[in-house]
């Protein structure tokens, strides 16, 4: 009987009589939250509904008054988060970003006030400025190199007289961008001592498998968040306890480095900044608690991973599919920086195709489905819709990258559509927002120079020192995404790993 009712009313138009985006109607104080728990996970069912519905623009009423506004067409878009993007600046309070933020210390996931500008500010012109960004190149150079270094090592341990090595793509990408984060914050690779092939111990696969459940558990729909009424003391489906375990293994291991740091400084032991933590502690005007540096730390860390981590797995993966698109990325390379020296930061501006490849593979496969929502300060009209104050905005991520009235034939992964103007740079990021690689306006991502560094930096180095293939007895990688995910589905083979052969430059540098 719940689950006709809950179909029925899927499908049903409504009126929309307050002009309201279309969207399906809402039950009196529940909203839609009976349909959205009969569908997980959420996001495909959104998907769904804006198929049904025929709309780039979606709403959905969950709990008795919160409206979620989905949005799929790049001028929308561009009204929400460009021409409104002073009403649409506010960030939702939740359970997960109130535990995860520490009540609101932080940058990211902070609704707007002091302490959103004072944190913004500190990340902006402290800890992503240019001036920092050069000092800390020589650790990512370092990280650069291990990742190849490591990468060989796998080669010596797996490889046969017949067979060439296997390399899990999907744990290399995760171990270099650890390392490469870990690295700029407390100028070390591990928390522990690591494994005897470069890799991760058990304390770095702990902490960054920690902060993937902590992403996925963050905006993550809960029902507590829509019944204000509960106050965080039913944990009715579960995400409480599982984002609070998270939380503790990462920071169990990231607050100990952070005290004695702090302590060091504060009996003259350190007198050098060094990576990023020094640069938070030092901070004068405002001097900043050690609660809210933790907090920022761990807001750091949630934004380094996942999205660089995900693009370089499906960017491989396609290109090992399209061997013409890996030989054009080489040739690249062999013609910007040759065969006789590693490609260095330096040469970035010169890879286009490179950056195209990895543009490309945000377009098609982003990681998460949305965005980070934004929250309408004010009642206000957007496409002559009314959007209530208080409205949840996400931009689907799917939905722009793979908007058929935007991109030719969409679901392709074809490099080349990033190359129109001749001569002119490929940026990872799109300003028009016909793809949603890094967030934008006044709640825009302030990393997009350094994650697009360290994501075209490992592939770069990835194509330039090894030739890659599938698999023994696979003739094509399957491009299957998760079932509660956009990530490569882990069923497609027993091992997650891409074979290949190494090249003589590599070798001669590193054994």
């Amino acid at each position: 009987m719940v689950i006709f009712f809950g179909k029925y009313v899927i499908i049903k138009t409504p009126s929309n009589q307050l002009g309201l985006p279309p969207g399906p109607t809402p039950l009196p104080f529940i909203g839609c939250t009976i349909q959205m728990l009969l569908n997980r996970p959420t996001f495909r069912w959104i998907e769904e509904l804006m198929a049904q519905f025929k709309t780039p623009i979606l709403c959905i009423r969950l709990g008795p008054s919160t409206h979620v506004i989905v949005v799929s067409c790049p001028n929308l878009a561009c009204e929400f988060l460009r021409k409104q993007d002073i009403v649409f600046s506010s960030r939702p309070e939740t359970l997960s970003t109130y535990l995860v933020s520490d009540g609101y210390k932080t940058t990211i996931l902070s609704p707007p006030g002091y302490q959103w500008k004072k944190m913004r500010t500190i990340l902006v012109h402290d800890v992503l400025s240019p001036p920092i960004h050069k000092c800390l190149q020589p650790k990512r150079d370092k990280e650069a190199n291990h990742l190849l270094s490591y990468i060989h090592n796998q080669i010596e341990k797996h490889a046969t007289p017949t067979d060439s090595g296997l390399v899990n793509i999907r744990e290399t990408s995760h171990h270099f961008f650890g390392n490469w984060i870990r690295m700029m914050i407390f100028g070390t690779r591990f928390f522990g001592d690591g494994m005897e092939d470069g890799g991760p111990g058990e304390e770095e696969t702990e902490h960054v498998a920690s902060v993937f459940t902590i992403l996925k558990y963050l905006y993550a729909f809960s029902i507590i968040d829509f019944f204000p009424w509960l106050g965080g003391k039913i944990d009715f489906d579960g995400h409480k306890k599982i984002i609070r375990t998270a939380i503790q293994r990462v920071r169990k291991y990231q607050d100990r480095l952070i005290d004695e740091r702090i302590q060091m400084w504060n009996e003259g032991v350190r007198k050098v900044k060094d990576d990023v933590l020094d640069v938070l502690i030092n901070h004068e005007s405002p001097k900043l608690t050690a609660e809210e540096i933790k907090a920022q730390i761990l807001e750091i860390m949630l934004a380094a991973i996942d999205n660089p981590s995900n693009a370089i797995e499906w960017a491989m993966a396609e290109m090992i599919n399209e061997p013409t698109i890996l030989k054009r990325a080489s040739a690249e390379l062999d013609h910007e920086v040759g065969r006789n020296r590693l490609v260095e930061e330096g040469d970035l501006p010169q890879l286009n195709y490179i950056k195209a490849c990895l543009k490309e593979a945000f377009r098609l496969h982003p990681f998460a489905p949305f965005n980070f929502p934004h929250v309408s300060m004010k009642n206000t009209t957007v496409a002559g819709y009314f959007i209530p104050k208080g409205s949840h905005v996400l931009l689907s991520r799917p939905g722009l990258g793979r908007n058929p009235n935007v991109w030719m034939d969409p679901m392709r992964f074809d490099p080349d559509r990033h190359l129109d103007v001749e001569g002119k740079q490929v940026v990872l990021s799109d300003n028009d927002l016909r793809m949603l690689s890094f967030s934008t306006g006044r709640r825009g991502c302030p990393g997009v120079v350094l994650g697009s560094t360290i994501t075209t930096m490992m592939l770069a180095r990835m194509v330039q020192g090894f030739t890659w293939e599938a698999p023994p007895n696979e003739s094509v990688i399957k491009l299957d995404e998760n079932d509660d995910g956009l990530s490569i589905s882990t069923h497609n083979f027993k091992e997650k790993k891409y074979q290949f052969s190494y090249v003589h430059l590599v070798i001669l540098i590193y054994v």
